[in-house]
């Protein structure tokens, strides 16, 4: 019910404001459990997806949002609630299994899943190489990934900013990667491996972003 509140006033603000330059939506299946694989430039990179995509789209966010007291706690929570936002507990040693499994939820309910395979913000632009976890969710659920790429999310809401500007900002849809029958017979570990790379070459692509080569790691206050 929030939800649906939400995404009857929000979306339709968010745009006539920022007015963000969108591309390829026809590429997002109607229905079914999808993943929406994006790079990862800002805070705002999960308000802005679920913005303009056409059907709902979940995303992992701190449970710290979902524990706050008072009215500013509650009103917090509410609105991560109501935009789509699954709590996760990043401190937790278990947390990235137990968000894996939140997402294998998700995509067997036939839902939308969105993920950052780079695993955090890149502070300087270029594009991290993926962690695996995206291809174990495609993999082990059966469901098509759609590349998304990000670009200008990071002037948006600079990294240590409270509030968002009004800045350019393009999200392109790129065409869903179907992973279902085209690794049988492959040992898991490098199918996991080739669809990951497969992803984010796609992203980069939509992005143009340089690549790093190597993995990000999340800064103390990410």
């Amino acid at each position: 019910m929030l939800y649906r509140v939400l995404h009857t006033v929000v979306p339709p603000v968010a745009k006539a404001i920022w007015r963000p330059t969108v591309h390829g939506v026809e590429n997002i299946p109607a229905t079914g459990g999808v993943i929406l694989a994006s790079n990862h430039l800002s805070f705002a990179d999960s308000m802005v997806i679920p913005i303009v995509a056409p059907r709902r789209v979940a995303f992992l966010a701190k449970s710290d949002y979902f524990t706050g007291t008072g009215v500013k706690g509650t009103l917090q929570r509410a609105w991560f609630e109501g935009m789509g936002m699954l709590p996760v507990d990043r401190d937790d040693s278990k947390a990235a299994i137990a968000s894996l499994d939140v997402a294998l939820e998700v995509l067997g309910r036939g839902e939308a899943f969105g993920i950052y395979p780079e695993g955090t913000r890149s502070r300087d632009g270029r594009l991290y190489r993926g962690r695996t976890g995206v291809a174990h969710l495609a993999l082990t659920a059966g469901v098509p990934v759609v590349p998304v790429g990000l670009v200008g999310t990071d002037k948006l809401q600079p990294v240590g900013s409270s509030l968002p500007k009004v800045v350019p900002v393009t999200v392109s849809f790129g065409a869903p990667i179907e992973v279902v029958g085209r690794y049988d017979g492959v040992p898991l570990g490098r199918a996991r491996r080739e669809v990951t790379d497969l992803i984010m070459a796609a992203i980069g692509e939509l992005t143009g972003q340089v690549p790093a080569g190597v993995y990000n790691e999340r800064a103390p206050d990410a």
